[in-house]
C-alpha cells in the first residue's frame, strides 16, 4: 500500500523545476556594473547642483533691477506723500485772543492765544465767537476742571439749558469742527499737537461703549443703547505745555500760545484729585458699564483749588 504513494510523489517531483544557480559570469557582471551606476548617479548629482546654482544666479540678475525699481517706486511714493501732508509750520495766526486767569481769586496773568483762521476756519470762529463774549455767553467765569501732566483742560460751556442753546446758535453744530478733524486725519492739514498748542476737544476717548439693555415695548423685547457718558459739545478746549501726540485722536487744534506760557506751568503746579484708573475694582466697573465708574472718572485731576479764566476776549489788530 505504500508503494502507490511512493510513485506518486516521485512523479510529482518529476515536474517541480529544478533549483537552477545563476551563472558565475553574470554575477560578476552585476558586481562590475554598480561602480559605473554610482559614478553615473554622481555625476548627474553634480551636474544638477551646477546647474542650479547658474540657475540661481540667473535668477538673482534677473530680479536685482526689479528689486532696485521697487525701492525707487517706494522713495518716489514715501516722497509725494510727504509733499502731500500740510507742514505745521506753513500755519499763521490771524486773530489774537486773550484769557485772564486766577487761582484760588488770586489773578496769575494773561495769556495770548493766535488763532489758525486760514488753515481752521470753522474752529477758529467758534472759539472766537465764544471768547468774545458773542450771543450773551463767554468762558469768563468758567473753570478748569482736568489738570493733567501735559496739559490743562477748560470745561467749556455746559451741555445742557439755556447756555447750550445759545452756544449752538452762535457757534454752529460740531460736525464743522469734526470736518476739519478728519482732514487732519487724512492728512490734509497739520494735526500735529505740540508744547503750547490751543485745541478744542472734539470727542472724548475715554468715553465708555453704550450699554445695552432689553426693553418691553407694546409686548415686545427690544434692544435699546444707553449712552453712559456725555460727549463733548464742542465749547471744551486744552492748552498744552508739552508735546501730547496722545491728544490727536480727540483734539483739534486751533492755535498757539503766543504769551503767557508761564501763567500755563502756574496752573500745572495746582494740586489735583489722584488719578485712580489704575485700580483693578475701577477697571471692572468700567467695564461692565457701572455708572459709578464714569461719575469717579470725571472727578479724577480735578483741581483742589479753582482755577478760573476772570476775563477773556479778542485783541483787536493794530
Amino acid at each position: 500500500m505504500m508503494l502507490p504513494n511512493a510513485k506518486l510523489s516521485t512523479t510529482n517531483s518529476k515536474f517541480l523545476p529544478p533549483h537552477v544557480e545563476p551563472p558565475q559570469h553574470s554575477r560578476r557582471t552585476a558586481a562590475g556594473a554598480s561602480p559605473s551606476l554610482e559614478l553615473s548617479c554622481k555625476l548627474s548629482r553634480r551636474n544638477l547642483s551646477k546647474s542650479s546654482l547658474l540657475l540661481l544666479l540667473r535668477t538673482q540678475t534677473t530680479l536685482t533691477p526689479l528689486l532696485d525699481l521697487s525701492k525707487a517706486q517706494a522713495d518716489t511714493i514715501s516722497q509725494e506723500t510727504d509733499n502731500n501732508t500740510t507742514s505745521c509750520g506753513d500755519r499763521v495766526p490771524t486773530k489774537k485772543a486773550f484769557l485772564d486767569v486766577s487761582i484760588g481769586g488770586e489773578p496769575v496773568g494773561r495769556i495770548v492765544i493766535g488763532l489758525y483762521g486760514d488753515d481752521v476756519p470753522a474752529g477758529t470762529a467758534r472759539f472766537s465767537s465764544i471768547v468774545s463774549g458773542k450771543a450773551g455767553i463767554s468762558y469768563r467765569r468758567k473753570e478748569f476742571v482736568k489738570i493733567m501732566p501735559g496739559y490743562v483742560q477748560h470745561g467749556g460751556i455746559r451741555s445742557y439749558g439755556a447756555d447750550a442753546d445759545r452756544a449752538t446758535a452762535a457757534a454752529g453744530s460740531l460736525q464743522s469742527l469734526v470736518e476739519e478733524w478728519e482732514r487732519g486725519r487724512r492728512g490734509e492739514r497739520c494735526r500735529e499737537v505740540k508744547a503750547g498748542s490751543v485745541g478744542i476737544v472734539v470727542r472724548d476717548p475715554l468715553k465708555p461703549p453704550p450699554k445695552t439693555k432689553l426693553v418691553a415695548t407694546n409686548g415686545k423685547l427690544e434692544v435699546q443703547e444707553e449712552e453712559m457718558a456725555v460727549g463733548p459739545n464742542g465749547t471744551e478746549f486744552v492748552i498744552t505745555a508739552v508735546d501730547s501726540p496722545e491728544l490727536e485722536e480727540s483734539v483739534l487744534v486751533i492755535g498757539e500760545v503766543l504769551e503767557g506760557m508761564g501763567v500755563v506751568e502756574r496752573m500745572r503746579e495746582v494740586k489735583t484729585v489722584r488719578d485712580n484708573t489704575s485700580s483693578p475694582y475701577f477697571k471692572v466697573a468700567k467695564v461692565i458699564g457701572d455708572k459709578r465708574a464714569v461719575v469717579a472718572e470725571r472727578g479724577f485731576n480735578r483741581p483742589y483749588t479753582k482755577v478760573q479764566i476772570t476775563n477773556c476776549g479778542l485783541i483787536e489788530s493794530q
